[in-house]
């Protein structure tokens, strides 16, 4: 969910003029234009369809279709199978056109280019299907976690990616379900046993403390560690 701090989620992967957008989730729409001019964005990739990581397209599609932000072209939203029904049904539209006008939906197990990155995906342990997405470009990398509990399927992902942006929903300890989030512990985990050059821990609910998942990454990952908040820049590669 959102915070007092942030929106859901939402991470811009910029590159020589071309602007993805991983996840766009509730409020984020907003945030995101302080820091781009929306009618720039190339394509938007979603790694699941829980509201908090897609439901702004509603309001990109209002923005695009009245409010003179809609471009030339329709924009690629790239998801899992059922992405332009589960939009349609988001904004009370009929499945057929739903918001076809304003955006191109492609199934995301057929897409392995995006502009300048390569797109590899992973499906992850959480209720609904759920991909981890990695982006490579010449020789930096990045690699999203989405939404996930622990699995055998994302440390290859993100094997030496420069940047892992990591979800840390859970805190150790607790008596936490299965195949849902990871913990701050086990984000780190993850960074450690993938060898990446730096973690970013993110989606922690406002009830939990994210400076606390960083310090349980920290234990077991000696890597830098960044706390994800609107605004947080990250250079990908250079190693």
């Amino acid at each position: 969910m959102s915070g007092p701090d942030a929106p859901a989620s939402c991470y811009l992967v910029q590159h020589e003029g071309y602007s993805l957008l991983l996840d766009l989730g509730n409020g984020a729409l907003g945030t995101l234009m302080r820091f781009m001019d929306i009618t720039d964005i190339d394509a938007i990739v979603f790694s699941h369809l829980h509201g908090d990581h897609c439901l702004d397209l509603t309001s990109l599609y209002v923005a695009r279709r009245f409010g003179g932000y809609g471009g030339r072209r329709r924009l690629p939203v790239i998801g899992p199978s059922g992405t332009a029904a589960r939009m349609a049904r988001a904004y009370d539209m009929a499945l057929q056109p739903g918001m076809t006008s304003e955006f191109d939906f492609v199934d995301l197990a057929s897409v392995t280019e995006l502009g300048p990155f390569r797109v590899s995906t992973a499906r992850m342990a959480h209720p609904v299907p759920t991909f981890a997405v990695r982006l490579d470009h010449d020789d930096a990398a990045l690699v999203y976690t989405g939404d996930t509990g622990p699995n055998d399927r994302l440390v290859p992902l993100a094997a030496d990616a420069d940047v892992l942006v990591a979800e840390a929903s859970f805190v150790h300890g607790e008596d936490n379900p299965r195949d849902l989030h990871l913990t701050g512990r086990e984000a780190g985990e993850v960074a450690r046993d993938a060898t990446v050059g730096q973690l970013v821990v993110t989606h922690v609910p406002p009830w939990n403390d994210g400076h606390r998942a960083v310090a349980e990454a920290a234990e077991v990952y000696n890597g830098p560690i960044a706390l994800a908040h609107s605004g947080l820049r990250v250079p990908v590669g250079g190693r």
